[in-house]
């Protein structure tokens, strides 16, 4: 008798080949047998019927910012929510090892102001156990999650830990200061770190407006990195790029991906500014194929979206006098006052009297913006827009921002693409998720807790590429899945999952895909201390297994916590 047999589902495999319909065996945490029906003979201990439902791999998110998280949420939402059932972090070159005593504060406002995790959830959460990287991987390995966690030594940690005062962005290292972040990095890989992250962008900075330590850094200072990683003998190089210079930053790319013989990938979006410059960087990941260089960007399932509502990090009224006035009142009283005419006509006669060029155009550019209501789509119609609506009835767009802020009893969202929707079609995202050296992420779970809520994205990965979308072409279900299944599963050396086979990690998902959705994002309280997040649940997932244990049932926690830290590569026992 099995532990757990699922039957009459349609198995989607993971590796981008014909769906069929049939069973799995599942032993422990293995998968045994799957094949089409009558492959298992024997009875499972629990039997699954999936009957009308698909049958695919566990999705494994490989950007994500629950560095902090895992200390205190074992759920690990909303990769929980969201049939992921491995996750990596460590990215964008933040996060909380190797740290000093004297410098857990500082990580801490680095973190707040680089992935929008308020500082006092974050001080009040975190259990500080470690000093190393080492022994902070051997902090989470006492402690059990519902997937597995991955983790990665982020540069701005590593600059500060060797470094200390002089870490700071604009001052380079010394020749032996690279030795020593070379050296840590190979005995963080070691230990079980699955890669190295930094940050060149700008955009990145913490609550005290600092860049993250390394963001100019000179290339020796990454070449140094590289040598160390390479001596470790495996790793990823992940890094966050500032758009527009992509492709000046490609000879250290080349040369890094040259030195470790193992992937480098990029953040990989579209900017306004330039929005035909993906094209360029496809070019030059092709030459560096063409070379024998694994140089990938990791592309968004959909636009870098800003949510702003009353509750979160942005409203187009922020800065306001008449609107900061309010700042003390409870989330009733406040309402209270929004809604009253004379209120409305003083917050509307303002501006923001310190605001820089980007929030300008973050918080006022109405072309840009849509009313975000339900699970509306992703993809939205210019002819929606704030703007096109005002000009349309002769109203201001301003104007119509702020009541639809006060629907839903105050809950009202705005959705602001910031990068990715410039041509305001989803066309050329969709080309570049179909180009064989790129990799799907970006989803960012744990991070941007007041103003993107994109942690959802596998789950609309396939509800809306696969199913919906209504406004070009979709993507075929069984790619879709391969995108965030045996793809990310190998680029970060864990052959063990990412596909339904025999011998395979039993990480699994049973999901009702003709009902598979996301719910409208929401504001909650739930973070330590009760500091606000938002959050988007999944519908649809009948089961998710994770290490041959059913952690969640009809979209419900079952209380099982299998995950566990993962360290370094994976593969078939």
């Amino acid at each position: 008798m099995h532990d757990i047999v699922i039957r009459n589902g349609t198995i989607i495999d993971g590796t981008n080949t014909e769906p069929y319909l049939g069973e799995i065996a599942i032993d422990g945490d293995t998968i045994v047998a799957v094949g089409p029906p009558g492959t298992v003979a024997a009875d499972g201990r629990r039997e699954i019927d999936a009957d009308g439902q698909i049958v695919t791999p566990g999705w494994v998110d490989m950007h994500t910012h629950y560095d902090a998280q895992a200390t205190w949420d074992p759920y690990l939402t909303p990769a929980g929510w969201h049939g992921v059932t491995t996750v990596v972090m460590g990215n964008c070159g933040v996060g909380f090892a190797p740290a000093h005593t004297h410098s857990r504060e500082w990580l801490i406002r680095l973190m707040e102001g680089v992935e929008d995790i308020p500082g006092a959830a974050l001080t009040d959460g975190i259990s500080w156990e470690w000093e190393t990287f080492p022994e902070y991987l051997d902090a989470l390995d006492r402690r059990e999650f519902i997937a597995d966690i991955g983790a990665q030594m982020p540069h701005g940690a590593l600059r500060a830990y060797v470094m200390g005062d002089r870490s700071a962005d604009g001052i380079e290292a010394t020749p032996e200061e690279i030795r020593q972040m070379a050296a840590l990095t190979e005995e963080a890989l070691r230990a079980g770190a699955l890669g190295f992250s930094t940050s060149r962008t700008p955009l990145h900075k913490s609550v005290d407006g600092d860049l993250v330590p390394g963001t100019s850094a000179d290339s020796s200072e990454l070449i140094g990195i590289a040598k160390g990683m390479a001596a470790a003998g495996h790793g990823v190089f992940e890094c966050a790029l500032h758009h527009p210079e992509v492709p000046e930053s490609f000879g250290w790319l080349r040369e890094v991906a040259g030195i470790t013989q193992h992937p480098v990938v990029f953040n990989f979006n579209i900017n306004d500014r330039h929005p035909d410059l993906w094209k360029d960087v496809l070019g030059l990941c092709e030459k560096a194929h063409d070379d024998g260089l694994a140089v990938h960007g990791q592309v968004s399932g959909r636009p870098v979206g800003i949510l702003q509502c009353w509750d979160g990090t942005l409203n187009p009224f922020i800065g306001r006098p008449s609107f900061e006035a309010l700042a003390d009142l409870d989330r009733a009283a406040r309402l209270t006052e929004l809604l009253k005419p004379e209120v409305k006509a003083a917050i509307l006669a303002e501006q923001h009297p310190d605001a820089s060029e980007f929030l300008q155009f973050v918080l006022g550019s109405w072309d840009k913006m849509w009313a975000f209501v339900g699970d509306s789509d992703y993809e939205p119609d210019p002819l929606d827009s704030l703007a096109a609506r005002a000009k349309r009835d002769g109203l201001s767009a301003a104007s119509l921002a702020y009541d639809h802020l006060c629907t839903d009893g105050g809950n009202g969202l705005l959705y602001f693409p910031l990068m990715n929707y410039g041509e305001e079609t989803l066309d050329p995202l969709r080309e570049m998720h179909l180009h064989p050296l790129t990799r799907m992420g970006l989803a960012d779970g744990g991070a941007h807790c007041g103003a993107i809520c994109d942690g959802s994205m596998p789950t609309f990965m396939l509800s809306f590429w696969a199913r919906d979308r209504s406004r070009g072409e979709r993507m075929e279900l069984p790619y879709v899945i391969h995108r965030q299944t045996q793809q990310t599963a190998e680029f970060y050396g864990l052959y063990d999952r990412g596909v339904l086979a025999t011998g395979c990690r039993a990480d699994v998902n049973v999901i009702d895909f003709e009902n598979l959705n996301v719910d409208a994002p929401r504001m909650t309280w739930d973070l330590p201390t009760d500091a606000p997040r938002f959050v988007q649940h999944g519908i649809g997932y009948s089961y998710t297994i994770a290490r041959g244990e059913i952690t969640v049932e009809n979209d419900k926690f079952t209380g099982a916590l299998p995950g566990r830290l993962v360290r370094g590569p994976q593969h078939l026992s």
